[in-house]
């Protein structure tokens, strides 16, 4: 601490739009406020300098308490201080990839500033959207990444961020008669000058207009290259300036956790659209893996997405209102299979559990064996599955019996190929025993594939949301169906193009009219479906693929890597990603960080606790995904719409 004698601060004070060196003759006394208020005077400028603070650049602090005096803050003779705006503008890339120009507080926290630009935006739900750095394609050289990044800022708009736009009466923001978005102006922003910025684009998805883009755009290659693009999480505890963000300097803003609650098309126009968009750059991207048939789906939705927007944008859109409830109710429910509460359908008979009983084929693989599926009479109840031999030996011993609390189900699916089968890593004391489940048809395996979800969760098929799981499974299948009559599709025309609808992998694989002939086969099983409700689909197929949601962070050791997701975390084989061990949030007492040698430990209450080293990234990101969720977790819509910034904050920051 400094003396209050009086001490010169010469040319340490630097005034940032002006380009300018002051100096000044202060005591240690003297309160912030009266500081910025001498600046201002020896300026001599009648201009608005309210939004202007000071930072201390040495020590990345923002001197925000204008009653604290240079003293308390300990700011010696020394010490350089910047005159700067607290807002400034960033280089926004959205969901989408296309950027945006937004004026944004770099004094306030990353949370805060998330939710202010979400308001802007009209995204509800900001809780789950964060930003991230741009990761660096290491095969490119930094001159040619950087001309690539300035020729795709020319796709920019240009809004401001200002919070307190966010509509509290929630606006519809779908047309009731067609579902097409309705008029920014309208439905945004009403009289307010930010109208004129006119971000329709947000709610409106924009064909891919050259497969150049994608051919451009950075593509992990590994589990280890995802892994390396979490690295670039902002911390949501501390303000852009602290973290080092530049005005100017270009940022995702991305859905971060991927736990998306009460979704809803009269106000959310823009956040399913941002949702879609992700979720589709996700796939066209190899990002998440899908099967052939799962790519054929997606493109073939992707495809009839973008007819569609540009009929919608022509106004040439004729669904019916009947269309739009229905999505309504589809979107309602979006967010049950991430365990975001329950839903609109009736609880059903809850004095009995529901049962299953049916011939299982089961695969129990095993190291230097060659024996395939032994059929099984399998009986599913609560959530334990039992084998028998036969039927009637079901009143006796099991030969096999599988308590699925806390498993890892993955599907494996072809649907041409007829194969339906369940792969199930089910948690063991000295690791995960792997189990497989084949099923003889799609219902069967939709039941089954239901039952074995709800029961890694601890949920019986009792649950509300089983028969909704069970109906998702079998449209999913569906979508991926091949029309066998060629009579109803449609001739191959030249505005399919494919090498903007699938992955890489499958251009190399197939020829282009080979693919556009399965995309248009593919279609037909889509082709009735509202706008709406396409995007909808697109993303619960998304969340249906078993990667979703999985954010991978490098352990200690090479060869693993940490898994975390909406419920559990997993520690799993780098090169495969086989998981090797998996623990339940549910089952979580509390989770410590060891910040001088970057260790994370999480306890539970029936298990062995997991500690790992965080290689190769801070370890507060690794704090913030699992605080992150157990957040999320907390959220009902009895809630009003104000968030608990503080609570957030708690279970996060690592430093209340």
């Amino acid at each position: 601490m400094i003396s209050s004698n009086i001490f010169k601060l010469k040319k340490r004070m630097h005034v940032t739009d002006l380009k300018r060196d002051v100096s000044l003759r202060v005591t240690g006394e003297i309160h912030i406020g009266g500081v910025m208020l001498k600046l201002v005077e020896k300026l001599g400028m009648y201009k608005d300098w309210s939004d202007h603070a000071l930072w201390w650049e040495k020590k990345k602090t923002w001197l925000l308490k204008t009653h604290w005096t240079l003293d308390k803050y300990g700011i010696q003779a020394d010490a350089r201080l910047l005159f700067t705006p607290q807002h400034k503008l960033l280089r926004l890339q959205l969901p989408n990839m296309k950027h945006m120009k937004v004026k944004v507080n770099f004094s306030d926290r990353v949370f805060k500033a998330v939710s202010d630009i979400c308001k802007t935006f009209n995204i509800r739900h900001p809780e789950e959207l964060s930003l991230l750095r741009k990761p660096r394609d290491p095969k490119k050289k930094k001159k040619k990444l950087e001309e690539a990044e300035e020729d795709d800022l020319e796709l920019e708009g240009s809004i401001y961020s200002s919070p307190g736009l966010y509509s509290k009466t929630m606006t519809p923001t779908y047309d009731s008669r067609d579902g097409s978005p309705l008029s920014p102006t309208t439905a945004w922003f009403g009289d307010s000058p930010l109208s004129e910025g006119n971000p329709s684009i947000l709610a409106v998805s924009q064909p891919i207009s050259s497969p150049d883009i994608l051919v451009k755009l950075y593509k992990p290659q590994s589990l280890l290259d995802k892994a390396k693009i979490n690295q670039g999480w902002l911390d949501s505890s501390r303000s852009l300036m602290e973290q080092d963000v530049k005005e100017n300097e270009v940022l995702l803003l991305r859905f971060k956790y991927h736990s998306f609650f009460d979704l809803n098309p009269k106000y959310d126009a823009i956040r399913v659209n941002q949702l879609y968009e992700q979720s589709k750059w996700a796939i066209l991207l190899e990002e998440i893996e899908c099967t052939e048939e799962e790519m054929m789906m997606f493109a073939a939705l992707q495809y009839h997405i973008n007819k569609l927007s540009i009929m919608s944008s022509d106004h040439h859109m004729n669904n019916s209102e009947k269309e739009v409830d229905e999505v309504d109710a589809a979107l309602s429910d979006l967010e049950i299979t991430l365990e975001g509460g329950k839903t609109s359908n009736t609880l059903g008979d809850i004095t009995s559990i529901p049962e299953l009983a049916d011939y299982v084929k089961v695969f129990k693989p095993k190291k230097l064996t060659l024996k395939g599926y032994k059929q099984y009479w399998c009986t599913f109840k609560d959530i334990t599955v039992s084998c028998y031999k036969s039927k009637e030996e079901a009143h006796g011993t099991p030969a096999l019996q599988m308590n699925l609390r806390g498993c890892e189900v993955t599907p494996d699916v072809n649907i041409s190929g007829q194969k339906f089968n369940i792969k199930l890593l089910i948690p063991v004391a000295d690791g995960m025993n792997e189990i497989w489940l084949r099923c003889d048809m799609e219902k069967q395996y939709a039941h089954w594939m239901a039952a074995c979800r709800l029961a890694s969760k601890g949920k019986t098929m009792a649950d509300s949301s089983y028969n909704l799981e069970v109906q998702n499974i079998l449209s999913f299948l569906k979508m991926q169906h091949m029309n066998p009559d060629p009579q109803f599709i449609e001739p191959i025309t030249t505005d399919i193009n494919p090498e903007c609808l699938v992955s890489p992998r499958y251009l190399k694989k197939y020829k282009n009219k080979q693919i556009s002939a399965r995309i248009l086969e593919a279609h037909q099983n889509v082709a009735q479906m509202s706008l709406i409700e396409a995007k909808v689909r697109f993303i619960q197929a998304w969340q249906s693929l078993p990667e979703f949601g999985m954010t991978h962070f490098l352990g200690g050791k090479r060869e693993e890597l940490i898994g975390i997701t909406y419920n559990r975390m997993i520690r799993m084989d780098a090169s495969t990603g086989d998981a090797i061990k998996t623990w339940r949030f549910s089952n979580m007492k509390q989770w410590n960080v060891n910040w001088e040698i970057k260790m994370v430990t999480v306890e539970f209450a029936d298990e062995p606790s997991l500690s790992f080293i965080c290689a190769e990234v801070d370890c507060k990101v690794v704090h913030e995904f699992i605080g992150g969720y157990i957040f999320l977790s907390t959220r009902a819509k009895d809630q009003n719409e104000s968030l608990d910034e503080e609570m957030f904050y708690k279970l996060t920051s690592g430093w209340v």
